[in-house]
């Protein structure tokens, strides 16, 4: 179903996106920071299963997209890979900046469950990255596009809990790295802006 190559492109791809500071593993490490191991876990957890209404939106969405013409799948092509570049500009403007975080008491980990699977549900700037990153790997020769991207969509969901889960039970640890080494996200931010730039223009060659 995946060639050996694709596959490997899309876990390395999807490791080094899951590990740039953004807002969900910030709040993740916070949580750990502030409410402890428990809560760090927990709160990955509500994070990386919000993932599975993302999932089945880009299953859906272009799987309508492919059925209805060759036309849209291209628009679709065009507009996803401009939002990657955007993205590129986001990374690079902001690359310097240092990560704010908002920390708060609280024993309540159901409620940080909640609060990180609503958190990751609504934001749609998760949506769209899911409908422009998942479609790359998909063998679009094979009948199994919608179950590919089931494929697909589990494996990151299941690679993100279990990497945001050990940053959250290791916050402490991983705290300086993220929050206070300014160099590092700096970094990070420039290995995003090739993983983006990447990732848009094989959007963008991608045939159905």
């Amino acid at each position: 179903m995946f060639e050996a190559s694709t596959f490997l492109l899309f876990m390395g791809s999807a490791i080094m996106l899951i590990i740039i500071p953004g807002p969900d593993l910030v709040f993740t490490i916070t949580q750990g920071m502030t409410n402890g191991r428990k809560a760090g876990v927990i709160t990955a957890m509500g994070l990386s299963l919000g993932n599975i209404v993302h999932t089945l939106a880009a299953v859906l969405g272009l799987s309508l997209i492919i059925q209805t013409s060759v036309v849209v799948f291209t628009i679709f092509k065009l507009a996803g890979a401009m939002y990657l570049f955007y993205l590129v500009y986001k990374a690079l403007k902001h690359r310097k900046e240092e990560i704010r975080v908002n920390s708060e008491k609280t024993n309540d980990l159901k409620g940080l469950f909640l609060r990180g699977l609503i958190m990751n549900v609504l934001n749609p700037k998760v949506a769209i990255f899911y409908l422009t990153f998942l479609p790359q790997f998909v063998n679009y020769q094979s009948a199994n596009i919608s179950l590919q991207l089931c494929i697909l969509g589990l494996i990151f969901i299941i690679m993100t809990a279990i990497i945001f889960s050990i940053f959250g039970y290791f916050s402490g640890t991983f705290r300086d790295r993220l929050l206070k080494n300014s160099r590092f996200n700096e970094y990070m931010n420039i290995a995003a802006t090739i993983i983006f730039i990447g990732l848009g223009l094989k959007l963008m060659t991608t045939q159905l």
